[in-house]
């Protein structure tokens, strides 16, 4: 029987809304102008959407005037995954794509990029990117036809593992290529600093750290060098992304970024959550395999795992019926579950997938709890199944 009391662990796909942000929302409703108008209910909504820019250019430690939102990451994805560029006036080419074979699918997409001008870089069996790879891959790079584009993850958003970013765009920088980082699952979890090396754009996402859905940004070092525009229109956002801007949805956006930088400093609580989740999963079976633990680093509320012979989507449907909601990967395949492109990517073959447990500062001890209890139920059946077979 399907259990009625449901148990949220899959903060990853989306954070819960946070009351801040629900607040600003509301609030906005109310603003009847268009933020492009000049009267004054135009110029309260443009406040909003002004104040708004501050909170997610603060987050990142980027400049207000650097921030261009968007209607979510993959369309800041779609937007920076271009060949065509501009400097100025001036006309600038980006000949080639190399991203990490454990991107985001709206990154491994490529874009704007045709399909035969995208590399997909190799990772360690951590899932860590092998930097080896990337130099060999921008060495051979012909700067004749256009510059390289680079496009990385900061953090894994199925296995939580955070990529050394800050060698990474140093050797991107030493070959004169732009890295661009998906930033996306990274801010409000850990500390994201734009002016820290940390890649030449960042993109990232309000309903991952709270916010509503249907808002996104893309958050540039220096606007002296941006992507052709890819809605066209009325101009708005300083010409880079036309369309008349949600104020409602952005306005939550800049309150749960303004409350993420606060959260940061409870980091410690989700880790302490991540490792209970762990010796959980490790106590009803010792032969699990949690993914990214060998990496330098992880998320503090990721935990990917499998057991041998496990099917996700059997396993996902399992725990789902027992009131915990939690997932095999990414949430945005259009609902398909099935074998983890990361997995296979840092070695693991023929997998059938794993399952995502992801927390965040609102998920309780009962919480978790509950889902120990309904995995160890989970692996009770499954072992029976094995005997009667």
């Amino acid at each position: 029987m399907f259990n009625s009391k449901r148990t949220y662990l899959d903060c990853n796909a989306t954070h819960p809304l946070l009351p801040e942000a629900r607040a600003a929302m509301v609030q906005a409703f109310d603003i009847a102008g268009n933020p492009s108008s000049v009267h004054g209910e135009g110029r309260k909504a443009r406040a909003v959407i002004d104040a708004a820019r501050r909170d997610v250019a603060a987050l990142v430690g980027a400049q207000p005037e650097h921030v261009i939102f968007t209607s979510g990451a993959t369309e800041a994805a779609s937007y920076v995954l271009t060949p065509h560029w501009q400097m100025g006036r001036a006309a600038l080419t980006f000949s080639h794509l190399y991203v990490s074979s454990t991107e985001h699918t709206c990154v491994l997409a490529g874009g704007r990029f045709p399909i035969d001008s995208i590399t997909l870089l190799p990772v360690t069996y951590s899932g860590e990117l092998a930097l080896d790879g990337l130099v060999e891959a921008l060495a051979a790079h012909d700067k004749a036809l256009g510059l390289p584009l680079v496009a990385v993850q900061m953090a894994n958003n199925e296995t939580g593992v955070i990529q050394p970013i800050q060698a990474i765009a140093a050797i991107v920088a030493a070959h004169g290529g732009v890295l661009v980082v998906d930033a996306v699952q990274s801010v409000g979890r850990i500390n994201v600093d734009i002016t820290k090396a940390c890649g030449d754009f960042l993109i990232v996402s309000s309903h991952k750290i709270g916010g509503p859905k249907g808002a996104g940004a893309l958050i540039c070092v220096s606007d002296l060098m941006m992507p052709r525009t890819l809605i066209r229109g009325g101009g708005q956002e300083k010409g880079h992304r036309a369309g008349t801007e949600a104020v409602p949805a952005i306005a939550g956006f800049g309150a749960a970024a303004m409350a993420a930088r606060l959260r940061l400093e409870r980091a410690g609580e989700m880790l302490e959550k991540r490792q209970c989740i762990e010796e959980l999963i490790l106590e009803c079976d010792s032969s699990a395999i949690i993914y990214g633990v060998n990496a330098s680093e992880r998320l503090v509320n990721t935990v990917f795992f499998s057991f041998p012979g496990l099917k996700a989507e059997t396993a996902q449907i399992a725990f789902d019926l027992s009131g915990i909601a939690l997932s095999a990967g990414s949430a945005c395949s259009s609902g398909r579950v099935g074998p983890s492109h990361v997995l296979k990517a840092m070695g693991f073959g023929n997998n059938d997938g794993a399952l995502r447990v992801s927390v965040c500062l609102e998920t309780s001890d009962e919480d978790i709890e509950a889902f120990g209890k309904a995995l160890r139920e989970f692996a009770a059946r499954r072992t029976g199944a094995s005997k009667a077979a």
